[in-house]
């Protein structure tokens, strides 16, 4: 039976000869991103913004709809609502736009809620999360994401060489950006799910890079009389089949994840999805490149056979 590849074996696809056009594609994409920054910043959410935060549990101990939840809280006109399943698949979060006026005015949006779900779920938790609060959370995921980014930056930079970890950050600063950037664009709420998802395709991205940075660092070795553009270029050839495999599944779980996971997930899978996207093209395009604008020493000449197990050594003896 004949395998199905999605990338035939032996591939000879000459990527650093179309480096411009990725370099001049990425920049479009950053230019788009600060200027939608500047004009419409993010549509902050909830955790950021302020609001009300109410636990629901059903009386009935079954699984309710949570779209019907969602239309009847929608009658309140109480703005922007969120609400998501967390524990048991009858507990449920309420997130509603902090409303216009003081600490009285938030009170009187919890009673309404209250007395409107009192006959279906019990009220177990109420509170009103303050700008401040908000605040606090939005200098918290800026930090985390610029510990991550470090923290992968000194990783890099002891895994293989300086130039490699300048390359490799400079690639995951453009996938986060671009990434924040659809957010802004598109007006999409930005919340703390938006945050998890960015971290999490830093770690794909990285991961990505790495793999190609490593062939990258073996083919210096072991092609020493080759120019670094043919081993670049190698490199990322041998590599392509796993990272688009790779890609692919990974983009089918998100799209099931996209139209069938509810409003909840569908920006965290959005995010997700344009991360896997962005980070592949990144690490075929963006970070590769960035090597060829340094002069990396090729080190020890390694043998050919180095990584052949020892039974195919002796087969082919």
């Amino acid at each position: 039976m004949k395998l199905l590849r999605l990338i035939p074996n032996n591939t000879n696809f000459d990527f650093l000869r179309i480096k411009v056009i990725a370099f001049f594609f990425s920049f479009i994409i950053l230019l788009g991103t600060l200027i939608s920054l500047i004009v419409n910043n993010l549509n902050y959410g909830i955790d950021f913004k302020g609001g009300i935060l109410l636990e629901l549990r059903s009386k009935n101990f079954i699984s309710p709809d949570i779209n019907d939840l969602r239309e009847k809280i929608n009658t309140l006109n109480a703005g922007e609502v969120s609400i998501q399943n967390f524990g048991k698949d009858t507990d449920f979060l309420v997130r509603i736009q902090k409303q216009e006026g003081d600490q009285k005015e938030q009170i009187a949006m919890i009673e309404k809620v209250k007395s409107l779900t009192d006959k279906n779920y019990t009220v177990r938790r109420s509170e009103f999360v303050g700008p401040v609060v908000g605040d606090e959370l939005k200098t918290a995921g800026i930090y985390a994401v610029s510990l991550a980014l470090i923290s992968i930056m000194i990783y890099i930079w002891f895994r293989f060489e300086w130039q490699f970890s300048i390359a490799a950050i400079l690639a995951l600063i453009h996938d986060v950006i671009t990434t924040v950037g659809l957010f802004s664009i598109f007006q999409l709420e930005f919340n703390l799910a938006t945050i998890a998802a960015i971290l999490t395709t830093a770690g794909y991205s990285i991961n990505d890079t790495v793999v190609i940075f490593d062939r990258v660092r073996e083919n210096l070795r072991r092609y020493k009389s080759k120019t670094h553009y043919f081993i670049y270029n190698k490199s990322i050839n041998e590599t392509l089949s796993r990272t688009v495999i790779t890609s692919v599944t990974t983009l089918l779980a998100l799209f099931i994840i996209f139209f069938f996971g509810g409003a909840v997930l569908s920006d965290f899978a959005l995010a997700m999805i344009w991360g896997v996207i962005i980070g592949t093209f990144s690490s075929i395009f963006v970070a590769v490149s960035l090597l060829t604008y340094f002069n990396i020493n090729k080190g020890e000449k390694v043998d050919d056979r180095t990584n052949i197990p020892e039974y195919e050594k002796e087969t082919k003896n």
